[in-house]
């Protein structure tokens, strides 16, 4: 099969995608207006590309009518009043897959208003939940909005190709990153939604699970005890046999509700077990527990990580100097480079390598989305795995989502993690955002008819997703290889903590201790405080998604072994190639209110100073009188990117830019009554997504599939239903 080639005119805002294109194998010719000059940043972001430094839009134009007729995909990004594409669009771009990312979207009361990556930050609610109590907010490190919009352009771009398969023609999509960026705070908005709470910051401490980094004797680790019973019985174990659980063997202790209320205090001795020890010990310890436990790893660290030396996540990048290691990327394409040339400049008669790519054509059409047709076998629970199925149903996929009684989800069943108030597990808030759109299908896996009855609907799906430990599926008589057997164009993706092979292939892991060992926690701060939120599930589900697409694109079934701690340590940019991060010259400074903020683009002092008419010894007083709205109005009028810090009731009730878009949307859930859910992000205009139902009660749709499915007769259902079985 030949290459995807693609046109990459990405700024900062979405450079990942191209990075993204070349790892699946394409062909990508860049064209800049401003050239990278960084050699770390040049690198990392365009090795494996040609660069054509154009900043002449005239002449653009004639290398676009060039190199156009051959495209598959172009992608630009920056503010809309820069973007060059929209204006040349016409009739002859209607075979291409063409995604624009702008800060704010085409529409709205912001939608011409420029923004870096901090200002997107702040825009869509991720910056307000880092930092400490009091203090300024702080956005992750290494530009993690731009990352994620990349992604998410890719993503598009390959919704749009497999609509092309289906339609004969290309389309448009358009993604906002401060959409992008309130997709992805977990409860950061929901929370409010459906407990009117604002998680706020809490100097890295996780507001829903006893998760946290605590120092050791030499650094400082990641970790805590929440999950299954087994993850507190072990730790007290482990403590009690170094005679250091204090009075925590008290049975009152064994009451997960009472720890929580206590939790304060059950920080405190386990902090002071973990002080006691270097970081290796502890995490070493904990692994061989079966503990989610990971060191805090500096960038440098990682390129030392045993498990991830063992895959070869690594990639060599070939340059005049000699070869450089940088880290490689999100997940292991079929076409996936093992080494990569540095960018190459070229001039404007830059013509493609590879000849066109003719589209194969799926025929099924229901609701005019891009994956009509496809099936989805979703076998995943907590938020990774439900975080991918989600961004494929609400783009046509029909997910069977298999859970039990048996196997409980904590996203349905634990208290903390409902956040409405009385909810049962059939109405959980947490539950309700990230699974809509799909259908439940209740199997007690336990049994093996329920095993048995999973290997007969495989024929029926195009996709199997899943984040069991290793090997569970092989037990089961479901892995790769026997799936293939029922099925022999099957994708499955696995998504374990750290991937199905390795050292490590065992380990336990929560989303701080994946941002722990991928770098990314190192970067929060010295001392790190760590991601209060499950930034790492959505970097991994982003990554199982188009994984996912790149496979049915391609027709071909496979196994994608996704790690986690990969897709992780893949957002780190170029931090391996640089010997210290580059400066970030935007600020976050407080205005009237309270604990309300304002983030501003780079700019210095005195120029701001001027354009508030002020000096720059009073800058931070003139500012701190302000209100957030009205003062960022007014500095994005002068030109500077300028954006309220938002926090979850601002980005459900009071933003007018995410208002004018709907990007929050109600559904009718039969308890919980009407909902607001975090929206669509890639907006396709041609075959558009949606939120089309509400999350479904526990084995809501068990005897509807099983019958559409596999043709069961009621008796049948009633004698498994009496066995315990769809349970």
């Amino acid at each position: 099969m030949s290459r995807l080639r693609v046109l990459d005119l990405t700024d900062e805002l979405a450079r990942y995608a191209g990075r993204l294109f070349v790892g699946m194998g394409a062909e990508v010719i860049r064209i800049e207006r401003d050239r990278t000059t960084a050699r770390a940043e040049r690198l990392h972001w365009h090795s494996g590309q040609r660069v054509l430094h154009l900043p002449d839009d005239a002449e653009l134009g004639v290398v676009l009518d060039r190199l156009l007729p051959e495209a598959d995909v172009v992608v630009e990004s920056g503010p809309l009043d820069r973007l060059r594409t929209l204006k040349l669009r016409g009739p002859d771009w209607q075979h291409v897959a063409h995604v624009v990312v702008t800060p704010f979207g085409t529409w709205g009361p912001c939608k011409t208003w420029p923004a870096d990556d901090v200002v997107a930050t702040a825009a869509g609610g991720m910056a307000w939940l880092g930092g400490a109590p009091g203090e300024a907010p702080e956005p992750p490190p290494r530009a993690q909005a731009g990352q994620l919009a990349g992604t998410h352009a890719a993503i598009a771009a390959m919704l749009a190709l497999l609509a092309r398969q289906r339609t004969g023609v290309g389309q448009l999509a358009e993604i906002s990153v401060q959409e992008v960026v309130a997709a992805t705070l977990e409860t950061g908005a929901i929370s409010w939604i459906h407990a009117g709470t604002i998680p706020g910051r809490t100097s890295g401490v996780y507001g829903h699970v006893a998760h946290r980094v605590f120092a050791t004797k030499d650094g400082h680790v990641a970790g805590g005890y929440s999950g299954p019973n087994r993850m507190w019985d072990d730790l007290l174990a482990w403590m009690a046999d170094e005679g250091e659980a204090a009075d925590l063997t008290e049975e009152r202790w064994q009451d997960a509700a009472y720890r929580w209320q206590h939790r304060p205090y059950v920080d405190e001795v386990v902090g002071a077990f973990v002080a006691r020890r270097t970081a290796d010990e502890i995490a070493t310890g904990a692994r061989s527990r079966g503990l989610p436990w990971a060191t805090v790893a500096a960038p440098d660290d990682v390129l030392k990580n045993p498990q991830l030396l063992d895959r070869q996540f690594f990639l060599d990048i070939d340059t005049a100097e000699g070869a450089v290691r940088d880290v490689g990327f999100p997940f292991r394409s079929l076409q996936c480079p093992v080494r990569l040339r540095e960018p190459q400049d070229v001039d404007a008669t830059v013509t493609w390598l590879e000849g066109v790519q003719r589209p194969r054509r799926r025929t099924a059409h229901k609701r005019g989305a891009a994956l009509d047709g496809v099936r989805v076998l979703d076998l995943t629970w907590v938020l990774a795995g439900p975080y991918a199925t989600k961004l494929l149903a609400e783009h046509g996929a029909d997910i069977v989502k298999v859970e039990s009684m048996h196997r409980q989800d904590p996203t349905r069943f634990a208290p903390s993690m409902r956040l409405r108030p009385e909810a049962t597990y059939d109405d959980s808030g947490y539950f309700l955002n990230f699974n809509r759109n799909k259908r439940s299908l209740a199997l007690n896996l336990r049994k093996p008819e329920a095993q048995e009855l999973l290997r007969q609907l495989v024929p029926f799906v195009d996709v199997v997703i899943e984040n069991f430990s290793p090997g569970v599926l092989d037990r089961w008589g479901l892995g790769y290889q026997q799936l293939r057997k029922l099925n022999p164009n099957v994708v499955l993706v696995s998504m374990a903590g750290v991937g199905q092979t390795g050292p490590w292939r065992q380990a336990v892991t929560f989303a701080d201790t994946l941002a722990a060992m991928s770098g990314l926690t190192y970067e929060t701060g010295h001392p790190p405080q760590g991601l209060t939120f499950g930034l790492g599930d959505m970097v991994a589900a982003n990554a199982a998604t188009l994984a996912t697409l790149d496979l049915l694109h391609q027709g071909v079934g496979g196994h994608v072994d996704l790690s986690q701690l990969e897709a992780m340590a893949a957002h780190l940019g170029p931090a391996v190639l640089e010997a210290k991060p580059a400066r970030v010259g935007s600020r976050i400074l407080r205005t009237a209110g309270d604990d309300r903020w304002i983030a501003i683009g780079a700019a210095t002092d005195d120029a701001l100073a001027t354009a508030l008419g002020t000096t720059a010894s009073e800058l931070t007083d003139v500012i701190g009188e302000q209100d957030a709205d009205a003062l960022a109005d007014r500095l994005q009028s002068l030109g500077f990117p300028a954006y309220p810090v938002r926090d979850g009731r601002d980005l459900v009730d009071h933003d007018p830019q995410l208002a004018a878009g709907g990007f929050y949307q109600q559904l009718d859930h039969p308890l919980a009554g009407p909902v607001a859910h975090e929206g669509v992000v890639a907006h396709l205009h041609g075959t558009p997504g949606g939120l089309w139902q509400p999350a479904p009660l526990l084995g809501q749709h068990t005897d509807e599939l099983l019958t559409e499915l596999l043709g069961l007769t009621p008796e049948r259902l009633g004698n498994l239903h009496d066995e315990g079985v769809l349970e």
